[in-house]
């Protein structure tokens, strides 16, 4: 039983908004990590949701941090409300009434933003409302480096990034031999995703009760990503160059099994007329090169003057409005409103709205962010498709791990307002450390789950090929470069986020390739503005609201 069950509203209120906020990650701030994959079509829109939600859950549940520091203690000392252990309670529905509100909002309007800076506003409008200013800690150990984090965290990963692509574009993909150097340096690369991200699971996903030395790092980071690429070495390798050496087209994905007995498999008879001998994706389907962009703006001139001169102007016609062209369900099937086809169809329409959606081709809808998304992407350079092919399995790995890493320590984050809430309402005191029970986990990983699932692909489609051109090979260093700068931020202990490196990324890869018109300015100005204005509007609604509250009048 609950030792303040009169403070029972406080508690039901902030459950509620803390699985907003948590919805809110969801569609946000997972959505933005997995828009480099799907919109460089290594993944499809209904295989993203469905790794993410996976992974993300898994991570929550299995080895989600089980305790939180209280109340964010580098913002504010928990045990100043001692006295007053409700005012607390009050404080941090306040702080997660404050980042919810604003999350859904930036969700809405497409705005990639930081969900922990947004809840680290809540906490300073909070605490700033019932203790004071001075108490909110602005130092480097504090506050101070949540601004530091605008800069440094896009900045490293942006670099990185840059490096990798230009390394693995000169000496892979702008080879003639690229097809087989993409081939030999699977397991390089791998090698290195595989280190990095143990080392991160180790670092930041896992909260082990003993402490690992350096020593047992380092054994446990060279044993799983030695293990992990010799697995790749035995079975992978012989798959893909069955599949792409040898175009066999009768080649199942469960044959990867065979491992090296594929290789001394008969070479595939002929495919049968009208069927391509390999079956791989168009990876840069759509993205027109700069002759094809010219020969296609002249046309499009020539139709615009013939219409315009007979009286007739179709604004509409290249700005990709017919919402036919996105949502990927099928057509309303006559009857009247109550036959069951209809309803099913509605309900389907429903159920299915945030997976059915085609977010590539939503990302070439005219807007006021996309800037002329056809030059940029024509000034892009073009690789063999079938290396980028063996850049997919790479991508879909980092995406994989990364969002496991996400729901192991993000969600703590977003519920730690819950669960500080949670305890002070059932203990009635104030303790040093806030444990997270399993069900708190699993009700924030379903909530994460549920907010990708339903509106993740709002900002998938604002991201991706709207901010540069995407490929297997430009996404697997993006996602590879910001874990990689997440791990050093762990280390240095500052409070980076996935949404500012995985940007940041995408920014240094689309800048290799040698023009600055390879990258939507216009875009990049619009994610800065949503991350500097998180703070201040997070704070103002929080500390309004905790004012609010605290001096309203008391009747009787």
């Amino acid at each position: 039983m609950a030792i303040l069950h009169q403070y029972d509203y406080i508690f039901a209120v902030t459950t509620i908004f803390a699985f907003l906020d948590a919805w809110n990650i969801g569609a946000n701030d997972v959505a933005n990590s997995f828009a480099s994959s799907v919109s460089s079509r290594s993944l499809s829109l209904k295989q993203a949701m469905l790794l993410a939600a996976c992974m993300e859950f898994a991570g929550s549940v299995s080895v989600g941090s089980r305790v939180a520091e209280t109340v964010r203690e580098r913002i504010i000392d928990p045990h100043l409300y001692d006295a007053e252990p409700a005012v607390l309670m009050l404080a941090m529905m306040c702080a997660i009434i404050g980042s919810s509100t604003f999350l859904t909002i930036a969700t809405r309007f497409g705005l990639p933003v930081s969900t922990t800076h947004s809840i680290i506003g809540g906490l300073v409008g909070a605490g700033t409302a019932s203790v004071g200013i001075k108490h909110v800690h602005w130092g480097w150990n504090g506050v101070t480096q949540v601004f530091a984090a605008w800069g440094i965290a896009p900045g490293i990963s942006g670099v990185l990034g840059a490096v990798m692509f230009l390394i693995t574009k000169h000496f892979v993909l702008s080879s003639k031999y690229a097809v087989h150097r993409a081939l030999l340096s699977i397991p390089i690369f791998s090698f290195i995703a595989v280190g990095a991200l143990t080392m991160l699971i180790v670092w930041k996903g896992i909260q082990l009760d003993v402490e690992l030395n350096a020593m047992q790092v380092s054994v446990a980071v060279i044993t799983v990503a030695s293990g992990f690429t010799i697995l790749q070495i035995f079975f992978l390798l012989p798959f893909l160059w069955r599949r792409v050496m040898n175009e066999d087209w009768q080649l199942k994905w469960y044959h990867a099994w065979r491992g090296p007995w594929l290789l001394s498999r008969p070479l595939p008879s002929p495919p049968p007329p009208g069927r391509s001998s390999i079956r791989i994706k168009d990876y840069y389907q759509g993205h027109l090169t700069p002759d094809e962009l010219k020969c296609l703006r002249a046309s499009e001139h020539l139709l615009q003057s013939i219409q315009t001169a007979q009286g007739y102007n179709d604004p509409e016609r290249l700005d990709g409005t017919n919402p036919s062209l996105i949502e990927g369900i099928s057509p309303r099937p006559p009857g009247a409103w109550n036959t069951w086809p209809v309803l099913w169809w509605r309900i389907q329409r429903i159920l299915y709205h945030g997976l059915e959606q085609d977010v590539i081709k939503a990302q070439q809808r005219q807007t006021i962010l996309t800037w002329d998304i056809q030059d940029m992407h024509a000034r892009a350079s073009r690789f063999d498709n079938r290396a980028e092919y063996m850049y997919s399995s790479l991508q879909i790995l980092t995406a994989a791990t990364a969002s496991f890493v996400h729901g192991a320590n993000d969600v703590a984050n977003a519920i730690a307002p819950f669960a500080t809430t949670y305890l002070v309402w059932q203990s009635g005191e104030i303790k040093n450390e806030v444990p997270v029970p399993i069900w708190v986990l699993a009700f924030g990983g379903g909530a994460i789950v549920l907010g990708l699932m339903t509106y993740g692909y709002h900002l998938m489609r604002n991201l991706g090929n709207r901010l540069t051109l995407m490929s297997p090979s430009r996404g697997f260093c993006m996602e590879l470069s910001s874990a990689m700068t997440i791990l050093m931020a762990t280390r240095l202990t500052l409070p980076v986020s996935t949404t500012q490196c995985i940007a940041g990324a995408s920014i240094g890869v689309g800048l290799a390739n040698g023009d600055w018109r390879c990258i939507n300015m216009r875009l990049v100005a619009w994610i800065y503005f949503g991350w500097i204005i998180t703070v201040p509007i997070t704070a103002l609604i929080s500390g309004m609201l905790m004012g609010l509250i605290l001096n309203a009048p008391r009747w009787p």
